[in-house]
């Protein structure tokens, strides 16, 4: 029962051995809201929700911290008179909170703004400048800079040479003792609106974007916490950075560092800049956002994920393998939506902590799904509804559990059933009497409400059209 990770820093899998066990401790970088998200972010909520999911079966609490940056040179750049900064920082973060909820990604226990720990940042960067790892530009500009050359361990998280990085681009160079160096406070200039400025020890003006993860992940999590989250591409500088400066300010901060692979368009990462990306909106509004999740989390985690019209079509037919099983045993077995069963299969929980390998673990759902659909040819209703618990339980674990099913006493799907036998009863009843407009207008009308019949020797079944 041991979930090993890829550390990124260890460059290796570690047993994961959590502070405490029973309170695991997980910061993720959240999105910058400066635009709405593109799949590409959704595909990074979907991984971080899957390991969520399974160290909270693994342990039974996680606190789960994910930011929002709604202060950032692009969101600064994206306002109009119309729309001030903060009101589209706001919209925009509406529109990642509607599409994680539609792909099922559950919501933080926190979800802390950078804006509202602007204290908390002037803290950190005051203890970095009384320590010498950090200095007040000399040209009265009000930046303030971290000096990596005072670190030696700057770069540990990369592996890094400092002579081999790039010159840092977040600030004017001419304030920097080195170009490497990065902005912890920038000052306020007189193109920016003024209530996009705090007050400061060094003057007016606005924290640098490393500085708010490091300030956030402590103020939510404590100095110290497990597991620190994101994509690929943020491993450098932002996380190197966020590890220099919290470390360099006397904290441990994070122990495991875990990063998702990134979405391509051909062997391009997807990316705004590029103009190469899918809108999450469009994409959820074309497929059933069960299907999307599947195909963004089917993958493994860390794999970059090449997605095509054919990834959802793939993900569509799985699922509703899935779903046939399962109406299929919920009639045979006249209990409704099967309750998840508390022992998932060894080689389930097995796939799973071993560094989430979910395209395995998936495969012992699909063969699960077989072996059920055999039980119920044998008639064994006993490996049925075993077959149909575990399959509750593996699905509830990778969040792919719709809200009928996740309730376990098929409340709605009785409700639903009860009305549409009573719509085949009638059908049947005009068939026997051979009226068959009246037949035909009631299958018409069931179709018309999404309902697919199938008539066999059994008699009339009935399901969901999700297509």
């Amino acid at each position: 029962m041991t979930v090993r990770l890829y550390d990124t820093r260890a460059q290796a899998l570690r047993d994961f051995a959590p502070r405490d066990p029973s309170n695991v401790t997980v910061y993720v970088c959240g999105p910058t809201v400066q635009s709405g998200p593109h799949i590409g972010h959704v595909r990074a909520a979907v991984g971080f929700d899957i390991l969520r999911r399974w160290l909270e079966h693994r342990h039974g609490r996680v606190t789960f911290v994910r930011n929002v940056t709604d202060i950032d040179d692009k969101i600064l750049a994206n306002a109009t008179d119309a729309e001030p900064w903060w009101a589209l920082a706001y919209r925009i973060e509406l529109e990642f909170t509607r599409a994680y909820a539609a792909v099922g990604v559950l919501p933080p226990t926190y979800e802390p703004r950078a804006t509202a720990s602007v204290p908390q940042m002037i803290e950190i960067i005051e203890t970095l400048i009384e320590r010498g790892h950090a200095y007040p530009a000399p040209d009265a500009s009000g930046d303030v800079y971290f000096d990596v050359r005072s670190w030696p361990a700057y770069g540990s998280l990369t592996r890094q040479s400092l002579d081999a990085m790039e010159a840092a681009a977040d600030a004017d160079p001419r304030g920097k003792r080195d170009p490497r160096d990065f902005a912890l406070w920038k000052g306020a200039k007189p193109a920016e609106p003024t209530d996009a400025a705090w007050a400061s020890p060094w003057g007016p003006g606005r924290p640098g974007w490393h500085i708010e993860c490091s300030a956030m992940s402590r103020r939510y999590l404590g100095g110290e916490f497990d597991i620190h989250g994101g994509g690929l591409d943020l491993r450098f500088p932002h996380h190197e950075n966020e590890l220099a400066q919290s470390t360099a300010a006397g904290d441990g901060f994070a122990q495991y560092w875990v990063h998702n692979g990134l979405v391509t368009v051909g062997d391009q990462k997807m990316s705004k800049s590029l103009g190469n990306f899918l809108l999450a909106d469009d994409v959820l509004a074309e497929r059933d956002p069960a299907v999307v999740r599947y195909a963004l989390g089917a993958a493994h985690y860390r794999s970059s994920l090449d997605l095509t019209p054919a990834s959802f079509d793939e993900a569509e037919a799985a699922l509703d393998r899935i779903r046939s099983f399962q109406q299929r045993a919920a009639r045979a077995l006249s209990t409704g939506a099967p309750a998840a069963t508390a022992d998932l299969p060894a080689a389930f929980a097995a796939a799973m902590d071993d560094d989430l390998a979910v395209p395995q673990a998936l495969a012992v759902l699909h063969e699960t799904v077989r072996s059920g659909n055999t039980a119920l040819d044998d008639g064994d209703h006993p490996a049925a509804a075993a077959a149909a618990a575990a399959v509750t339980g593996m699905l509830s674990v990778l969040g792919l559990l719709r809200d009928d099913e996740s309730r376990g006493d098929g409340a709605a799907t009785g409700a639903l059933d009860a009305l549409v036998r009573t719509m085949i009863d009638q059908r049947a009843d005009a068939r026997a009497t051979k009226d068959w407009a009246t037949a035909d207008r009631i299958r018409d009308a069931i179709a018309a409400a999404g309902i697919v019949l199938e008539d066999g020797p059994e008699g009339t079944h009935w399901s969901v059209n999700r297509g």
